[in-house]
């Protein structure tokens, strides 16, 4: 990230009275708070919830994980699931073993996973772009994508199935879809070159850092060392608090609630940003924690932030999506997810300040 705005996004948090509507943090309220101590009681009794345990992780866990990939038919066994530290760790683990040179990404993607095809040498290729024979895999956001919050597009994906090349597939979100529709995941249709990351970071809680890989069946062997290498296993008490949780809760009725609960949300946001900026564009999201918002104002969305901070309200800067880190036109992701709807329509008014004030400052200067 670029440290100005690692800097900004600091300075907002720590500043009383800022609205958040950055940083894709699931709602607090949504928190199984009580479930999640009973399990942590129990998690601690077994003998492996305060034990090393295997680098591919527990049984029972990557279990859960093909079942639930079977049902929507993939058909994975227990023994290809690899737990990992979240889907950051996937996302890395795969690219250390894919060994790519260049990948396909959305126009606006994760940070995070740009970041890292940045760290690790690869060439960028945005989407809608040429691609030619030099590409060697793709990563994609099926089910809701980060940060547009929509749908992979049936005609992506067929293009993706067909033309061959290594998939890294991150479901992050796809629990999350307001209308709850679960599509066949491209590892049903693309195992053998389908690195498929999950993760209950937004569906449950980030806390616990646990997340999935269901690599390749070939490189199966090399994932494991390459997880080994990294941090010998994902955290042997966090997988025994939230096996100890599924055991106890019914995980799919949760899904639901926290659907409808996130859709209300977006739903009122997205009023409200359209009823302040009706030149500016933007999607209803289909699911997920937000909402990206294009407009055709010049600038640097650093500065906008610093602005917006000093009215009262953060935001993810557009350069932070974009796989060239341009930051004009200015563009952000504006997260609803865990900012109660009052507070929402609040900073939407302290957005407009914060364009108002910019807008001013830019005439000042001509």
């Amino acid at each position: 990230m670029d440290s100005r705005i690692d800097h900004l996004q600091r300075r907002a948090c720590a500043r009383p009275g800022v609205l958040g509507l950055g940083g894709g943090l699931p709602a607090p309220e949504l928190f199984p708070r009580a479930q999640l101590s009973r399990a942590f009681l129990r998690a601690i009794e077994r003998a492996d919830g305060l034990q090393y345990g295997w680098p591919e992780g527990n049984r029972g866990l990557r279990a859960w994980v093909a079942e639930r990939l079977r049902d929507r038919g993939a058909f994975v066994a227990e023994d290809e699931v690899i737990v990992t530290s979240g889907a950051q760790q996937g996302i890395a683990i795969a690219t250390a073993v894919l060994r790519a040179r260049t990948i396909e990404v959305d126009p606006e993607c994760y940070p995070a996973a740009l970041d890292l095809f940045r760290a690790r040498g690869l060439r960028m290729v945005p989407a809608k772009g040429p691609l030619g024979d030099a590409v060697t895999a793709a990563y994609v956001m099926p089910g809701v994508s980060n940060p547009r919050g929509q749908g992979l597009p049936e005609e992506r994906r067929r293009a993706l199935i067909a033309r061959g090349g290594a998939l890294i597939v991150d479901e992050a979100y796809a629990e999350l879809r307001f209308d709850g529709k679960l599509e066949r995941p491209l590892l049903a249709d693309a195992r053998d070159r389908t690195f498929h990351v999950g993760t209950v970071s937004k569906s449950l809680c980030p806390g616990l850092r646990v997340g999935w890989l269901v690599p390749p069946r070939r490189d199966l062997d090399a994932a494991i060392a390459a997880k080994r290498e990294l941090d010998l296993q994902a955290p042997s008490l966090g997988q025994a608090i939230l096996e100890e949780y599924l055991a106890g809760d019914d995980f799919d009725a949760r899904l639901a609630r926290a659907r409808r609960f996130y859709r209300r949300r977006a739903e009122r946001f997205v009023r409200a940003l359209r009823r302040a900026f009706p030149s500016f564009r933007m999607e209803d999201p289909e699911g997920g924690f937000c909402v990206w918002v294009e407009t055709d104002v010049a600038g640097d969305d650093a500065t906008l932030l610093s602005i917006a901070t000093d009215c009262g309200v953060s935001f993810d800067p557009g350069r932070m999506f974009r796989h060239d880190e341009r930051s004009s036109p200015i563009a952000m992701r504006l997260c609803y997810s865990a900012t109660a709807i009052p507070e929402l329509e609040l900073a939407v008014q302290r957005l407009e300040r914060a364009f108002r004030a910019l807008a001013r400052r830019g005439r000042a200067a001509r």
